[in-house]
């Protein structure tokens, strides 16, 4: 950035301005002369009486002459109070800049900027070490920096020259003091925050009055390399560059993108009259002011400055070895607070807000290794909630982890609240980032050089590099020129250094030999992984990633996942905690790291103690990261099927030809693995929210097995010929990669897809098989370890009920195990003391009665079983009467003289809808309406609705109530739908204790499917008789015997006369009309 401009190194070090003339005499006659001189000023200034008088030096050469001498007087030994009187004049003359006094003389009143200028160079020789180190020069060097301060804040007229005489006296006085190795509990150790945070902060009010050109900027980017091995430096560092960002963001992305909000105490350092175009000129030259901080994880390069080469050799000439400098023992926590910062810009540049100092951090830090600092906290933690951060110094200091591990560190103490508590559990969701985020290539553009480098720290690459031409060219070339970069830097930098390195430790391990540093730089290397984690994470839909940065980022993937002998526990940890979303994303090429995630996974869930990662990181947040993972891994085998995955890189990273990563896997042979995992996660898991998570995965996995199993079956019978075609890039049988297991030998391509997993499954678990591995399981712990937890009992029943409706044929057996598991859960439930029974005991007593009525519905074939239909009517009828009628070897007591207790109200409505199931729903489930539900959805409201008659309301019901328990609603009209209205007709509605039922009822003389087909009836006539059949008899046919004619009449007999005599021809034709007319009629 500064390669065309000069570096003012030489004018600094060629300056004679902090020599005074009497340096030429002998240094008797100099003291003497300093002694005489600044004591009458001194005392001037510190008596109140003569401090508001005029001062002693009245013209310009007196007062030349007299800074002179008070030059000399600063490089004074500090046994006298000389060197104090000198400091007292001068920090007082350079306030003319600020506010003119009587006590200042007149020519400096009148030309400021020129004195200041020649006392800010005289006062260099204040901060120069001396042999009687001790707090008196500590204190005089901060009251001359409060000073500094002032005046920087304060002056109005202070001059261009001025200010860059002043940044020039800063940054010497800064090198003086920090360049060299730190002396424990020298000037150096304690200045380091006052001297580098003075400097900073002068530095940016500069930048806002007049900005500093280039040659400056060149040379304080060279002089902070040079300091970069006193922890304050990057601190300092990070805290005006994460003020410096929240105000870029807040002009760059308008008010809608998330506050990036930092201390005031930092905030105050950015000038507020700095316009927008400064602050983003400011803000990238401070970025690089550090220049790469992965310089900090190589000792040699932070030690091969001209200071570190003036103390390298000793008095006798030979060299010293680099353990020997005790600051460069702090390097790994510097390292680590420098990928802290970034990590930090990083996630405000994504939106996504930082939680409170005292939460989880998102990156493994061994508590146990990090030295005791006063950093700031730029931490930005892995589960950050949407709020500002404020973090500084005191949170740092009071935000401890356990004194237990005290006692275990020597020379060291916990880092503070970058660091993780063990025992700390968070269930709130994990924020997403701001939807106006950059892109991840702008991102990595700007810090992905730095990222990168410093997670690819002391990682032990072999050389065999895979050139399969299957394999993309950027990937190699990526990981050809990092290793050859980092060979020929490293190699640059022992040249020029010229120690007695090993050349064996140089060709194993490019760069420097950490060895002898315990616990390195795994912090700031684990950090570094989980910032570029999150960067990918944080990929928007549809955007286009370089190759060369996803190339080097799955690189990273599978380095940082080993699980050999080169594994990384803070590393592994990072990487999991901060890439539960990475499967999501849709990155392209992502599946080439799934074998290496399933092997970590396989390294943690199963793993109860978590002992190896209990220092780094929250045991509970880790496993819930591994879950999420382990979420989005399950789909894979069932979506991706034969599908192959590319092979990364081959024989890296394991010493073992036979290699599982070295061979093409088929994500169908995953599913054992993946599921393995599953059950051994369940198994192990403690924390309620995980727990209930891996149930959800477990009811999931089931169900989509048996899902595509029974798909695969419906095809198979449908016929083979529609067979996929396999996108394997081998025609070679599956790889046995998933345990073991027998597999087929004929290329994927020739066989169906559904025959390939038919075949798998049979080999290793199928659908059935998971289903009874996961009955087994979840009953034996729903009886012994979760039957406490409410949390967990409840997901543990939700899943039974789930596990009842998958279609897979099972052994009765199996399913009387999960009903009787439910059933020994509602008796020990329900045989608790009294005092713990609470609501939540009963609901959890109500979801297993509700459990098992969901699988007596779904296998009804279970009551036919004499000893299952015992064990639940004695279940239901201690959910109702709160005990049984037979207990063991007690007698059998009898309803009635049971007094009926139950556990409450609701128990008893669970069981009694429960005894309902049993008579009423098994054998007849699903319900004319739908399994939604067991009852009918008519209504009153609902017949007057849908009739079509008119008369019908709410007035044509007639109820009735039978045995106080029975509603009756009936209606006696036709509905005029297909019902025949000539017919009578009733609709009656049933309510009762099983629910509400509707029966429609009609009079009907023939079935209504004969009735359908017969034709309108027609009387048939009454058949003619035939005369000419038989013999013909002439009989006449009398009513009464011949002897009656014999019999005379009298006068009686003929009062009653005949009917032919009485009835005219007239009469008969009306009553034949009659007939007639009421035949007609009744046909009608």
């Amino acid at each position: 950035m500064y390669s065309e401009w000069r570096s003012l190194h030489l004018v600094i070090q060629n300056d004679q301005g902090h020599t005074s003339v009497l340096h030429s005499y002998p240094e008797s006659v100099g003291r003497e002369v300093a002694n005489a001189v600044v004591h009458p000023l001194g005392q001037a200034l510190g008596t109140p009486s003569v401090a508001g008088s005029e001062s002693l030096l009245k013209t310009d050469k007196e007062v030349k002459w007299t800074m002179e001498v008070i030059c000399y007087g600063l490089t004074l030994p500090l046994d006298g109070e000389t060197v104090k009187y000198c400091v007292d004049v001068y920090t007082d003359w350079i306030m003319a800049l600020v506010l003119p006094k009587d006590s200042i003389p007149l020519p400096v009143i009148k030309e400021p900027n020129l004195y200041v200028q020649s006392i800010l160079k005289h006062l260099q020789n204040l901060f120069v070490p001396r042999q009687e180190q001790g707090s008196s020069q500590i204190r005089l060097c901060l009251q001359v920096l409060r000073a500094i301060q002032k005046l920087a804040r304060e002056s109005s007229i202070m001059a261009r020259e001025t200010w860059e005489v002043l940044l020039l006296f800063l940054l010497q006085i800064n090198d003086i003091l920090l360049a060299p190795p730190t002396v424990q509990g020298g000037i150096a150790e304690n200045l380091a925050e006052k001297l580098i945070g003075v400097l900073f902060e002068v530095w940016l009010l500069a930048c806002t009055r007049c900005f500093p050109t280039p040659p400056y900027w060149k040379t304080a980017k060279e002089m902070v390399a040079n300091w970069r091995h006193h922890p304050a430096v990057v601190e300092q560092w990070s805290k005006v560059t994460c003020a410096l960002t929240s105000r870029l963001l807040r002009f760059t992305y308008g008010p809608s993108f998330p506050p990036f909000k930092v201390p005031d105490e930092d905030a105050s350092l950015i000038p507020p009259e700095m316009d927008n175009e400064c602050v983003a000129q400011t803000w990238f030259r401070f970025l690089h002011m550090l220049s790469n901080p992965v310089d900090l994880s190589n000792p040699a390069i932070i030690s091969s400055t001209p200071k570190f080469q003036e103390q390298f050799l000793n008095v006798s000439g030979m060299p010293q070895e680099l353990n020997q400098y005790p600051c460069l023992k702090h390097l790994p926590q510097i390292f680590f607070r420098a990928m802290r910062g970034i990590s930090c810009l990083v996630d405000a540049f994504l939106g996504i807000s930082r939680p409170r100092s005292d939460s989880a951090p998102p990156t493994p830090v061994n508590r146990l290794s990090m030295p005791q600092s006063t950093a700031v906290n730029t931490t930005p933690p892995h589960n950050r909630r949407h709020r500002a951060v404020t973090v500084n110094k005191a949170t740092m200091k009071t935000s401890t982890v356990s004194t237990a591990h005290a006692s275990k560190v020597q020379h060291q103490t916990s880092s503070t609240s970058p660091l993780s508590s063990p025992n700390q559990t968070s269930s709130e969701p994990r924020p997403l980032p701001a939807p106006r985020r950059p892109k991840v290539n702008s991102i990595l553009n700007l810090f992905g050089s730095w990222l990168f480098d410093a997670a690819f720290v002391h990682c032990k690459l072999h050389n065999g590099i895979n050139r399969d031409s299957s394999m993309t060219a950027s990937f190699i070339q990526i990981l050809l020129s990092y290793k050859s970069s980092i060979t020929t830097q490293a190699s640059m930098e022992f040249r020029r250094k010229g120690s007695q390195m090993s050349t064996d430790t140089m060709v194993s391990n490019p760069m420097f030999d950490a060895s002898e540093f315990p616990d390195n730089y795994e912090a700031g290397r684990a950090e570094a992984c989980g910032t570029l984690c999150r960067i990918f994470c944080s990929k928007k839909t549809g955007e286009e990633i370089l190759p060369a940065y996803l190339s080097r980022f799955y690189m990273l993937l599978i380095q940082g996942l080993q699980i050999n002998d080169y594994v990384c526990h803070p590393v592994l940890a990072s990487v999991i905690l901060n890439s539960p979303p990475l499967f999501c994303c849709d990155l392209k090429g992502i599946d080439v790291v799934v074998p290496y995630f399933i092997s970590a996974l396989e390294t943690i869930l199963p793993d109860r103690e978590l002992s190896k990662f209990k220092s780094y990181v929250n045991p509970t947040e880790l496993r819930r990261s591994s879950i999420n993972i382990l979420l989005s891994l399950l789909p894979l085998p069932h979506h991706f099927g034969t599908v192959r995955s590319e092979v990364v890189l081959e024989g890296k990273f394991s010493n073992d030809d036979s290699s599982s990563y070295d061979k093409p896997i088929t994500f169908l042979s995953l599913k054992l693995r993946l599921v393995n995992i599953l059950i051994g996660a369940l198994q192990t898991e403690t924390d309620p929210n995980n727990t209930q998570m891996i149930l959800g995965a477990m009811l999931n996995i089931v169900q989509d097995s048996a899902l595509l199993e029974a798909i695969g079956c419906q095809m198979e019978m449908g016929g083979g010929e529609n067979n996929l075609k396999s996108h394997s890039r081998t025609n070679s049988g599956i790889s046995s990669a998933s345990g073991g297991s027998t597999e087929p030998t004929t290329p994927d391509s020739e066989r169906p897809a559904q025959a390939l997993l038919r075949d798998y499954a049979l080999n290793t678990d199928s659908a059935a098989g998971l289903l009874i591995r996961s009955i087994h399981l979840v009953t034996q712990r729903l009886n012994s370890q979760w039957r406490q937890d409410m949390s967990i009992s409840l997901a543990a029943l939700e899943l039974l009920s789930g596990l009842a409706k998958v279609k897979v044929m099972v052994d009765s057996g199996d399913r009387k195990r999960a009903i009787s598991s439910v059933c020994s859960y509602i008796v020990y439930q329900c045989s608790r003391p009294a005092p713990l029974h609470s609501r939540d005991l009963h609901s959890m007593i109500v979801a297993a009665f509700q459990c098992l009525c969901v699988w007596l519905t779904e296998h009804p074939d279970m009551l036919d079983e004499k000893d299952c239909l015992k064990e639940v009517l004695e279940i239901v009828e201690l959910g109702i009467s709160g005990s049984k009628s037979k207990s063991s070897e007690q007698e059998v007591k009898y309803k009635g003289d049971k007094e009926p207790n139950p556990a409450s109200m609701r128990v008893k409505d669970a069981a009694e809808a429960t005894l309902t199931c049993i008579m009423q729903l098994l054998g007849a489930f699903p319900s004319p309406s739908g399994p939604a539900s067991p009852c009918s959805l008519v209504n009153e409201t609902t017949l007057i609705k849908y009739s079509r008659l008119p008369t019908i309301n709410k007035h044509s019901f007639r109820y009735f109530v039978l045995d106080n328990s029975v509603i009756l609603a009936m209606l006696e009209q036709p509905l005029g739908n297909e019902q025949n209205d000539f017919f009578p007709s009733v609709t009656v509605l049933v309510r009762g204790m099983s629910g509400r039922l509707a029966w429609a009822q009609q009079l009907c003389l023939l079935p209504r499917g004969a009735k359908a087909n017969q034709k309108l009836f027609v009387p048939e006539p009454r058949p003619v008789p035939k005369n000419d059949v038989g013999f013909k008899y002439t009989v006449k046919h009398r009513p009464f015997p011949e002897e009656v004619d014999k019999i005379p009449f009298v006068k009686a007999d003929l009062s009653i006369p005949d009917l032919h005599e009485i009835v005219t021809e007239e009469a008969l034709e009306a009553v034949r009309s009659r007939r007639e007319s009421r035949w007609r009629f009744r046909d009608i």
